[in-house]
């Protein structure tokens, strides 16, 4: 018994020591970011803004690796299978923690098994954005013209599952409309098809579109936010073009592969929250509509918790597949 409880307590002595000893020399190699989306849309732009700043923090590389394809599922499956000691950090949206789990049957990642959450970086509403060629200026005249031509309009999303394919499924159920659906491999992709007029609209994160729309290349309709965004408060909410209720958001925070020692997932929390408590970050985001957060880890589980019930009911009610 004696022998039972003393191998008992250096198992916990040495795992405490273990701790100590990683958070004392982390990081002392370059560290890998692991962004699930492809160069050029919100994600990217994101990731590698902070990088920067959390290479600066920690006197150390902090490298971007690109991993998009299958709505963030490849770079989820990596990170969960990746070595948990503070060298790999994941980039983790929507869509891989809370809507390819009710999207997929099978994932190569258990959502909540296999990660420890560690910040909610930023959230920002979607944009609703036209090519000049479609004939719509407001929500409403699009939901009449869609309406007019079932099945004939075209958008463009990053990907089935993710934010800005889910705000057209939502929007879909609010008004009975009848529209086709292009995904690509990211945001940066889908937004350059608008562009260039190959799609015709789509709801976009506004970090990269409202550049777009301030040069006038495309036309903001709406936002999906609750309330009208400091970045465009001329711009109406999807709720007030006479959508009431409507209201989604898109967001990217940062996890870490499931066994990550608890020293290390509070030294990234800690230099991570103070990144997003800076001005000239703040002020950075904020032009683009985008709010930092900085969440501790417990209210970044209470919103992943509560977006994965609201978006399994627009799943299920849209009889949305994995495609």
């Amino acid at each position: 018994m004696r022998a039972s409880l003393f191998v008992g307590a250096f198992t916990v002595l040495c795992g405490l020591a273990f701790d100590v000893v990683a958070a004392e020399s982390y990081p002392s190699r370059p560290i890998r970011w692991i962004v699930p989306f492809s160069p050029g849309g919100p994600s990217d732009i994101i990731g590698r803004f902070f990088a920067v700043k959390l290479s600066d923090a920690l006197g150390n590389q902090v490298v971007v690796d690109n991993r998009g394809g299958a709505t963030g599922i490849i770079a989820f499956e990596i990170a969960a299978r990746a070595v948990p000691d503070g060298y790999t950090v994941l980039q983790a949206g929507a869509s891989g923690l809370t809507t390819n789990p009710h999207l997929h049957a099978k994932l190569p990642y258990d959502a909540q098994r296999d990660f420890r959450l560690v910040t909610q970086l930023v959230a920002t509403p979607n944009m609703l954005v036209v090519h000049a060629s479609l004939p719509a200026r407001t929500v409403k005249e699009l939901v009449a013209l869609a309406r007019a031509k079932p099945g004939q309009l075209v958008y463009a999303s990053g990907g089935s599952g993710t934010s800005n394919h889910l705000s057209w499924e939502m929007l879909k159920i609010y008004t009975g409309i009848e529209l086709v659906h292009v995904p690509f491999k990211g945001t940066g992709p889908a937004l350059a098809s608008v562009l260039g007029g190959q799609v015709q609209m789509m709801f976009s994160n506004m970090l990269p579109a409202m550049p777009h729309v301030r040069s006038g290349k495309l036309f903001g309709l709406a936002v999906t936010s609750a309330g009208r965004s400091p970045a465009a408060p001329d711009l109406p909410t999807v709720a007030e073009s006479g959508i009431p209720g409507y209201e989604t958001t898109s967001w990217h925070g940062v996890v870490v592969p499931a066994g990550t020692p608890d020293s290390i997932v509070r030294r990234l929390y800690v230099e991570l929250r103070s990144i997003t408590q800076q001005s000239d970050v703040k002020d950075r985001f904020a032009q683009d509509g985008t709010q930092v957060v900085g969440s501790t880890p417990e209210q970044y589980a209470a919103t992943v918790k509560s977006e994965s019930a609201k978006w399994a009911k627009i799943i299920k009610a849209a009889g949305i597949k994995a495609e």
